[in-house]
């Protein structure tokens, strides 16, 4: 099941979780600043724990890049 969803009518269109107004960014913030993800849980009850790797898993795809390789 896709978690990560954007749509201009919610947050304006930042990726969010599914059925929810948290976005991918408040997640990552979080962890950021040191919450563990049982503080998460717990602080915000319709989140499970796949949605905090759904989010870590959408923040690396966004910083992949392809890696050329230079003719030798």
């Amino acid at each position: 099941m896709e978690y990560i969803i954007s749509n201009r009518e919610i947050c304006g269109g930042e990726p969010v979780i599914r059925g929810t107004r948290m976005r991918v960014k408040d997640i990552l913030e979080l962890l950021a600043a040191g919450a563990s993800r049982e503080e998460i849980l717990q602080d915000y009850p319709y989140l499970k724990d796949e949605h905090i790797t759904a989010a870590l898993q959408y923040a690396a795809r966004q910083t992949a890049h392809p890696v050329l390789s230079a003719a030798g």
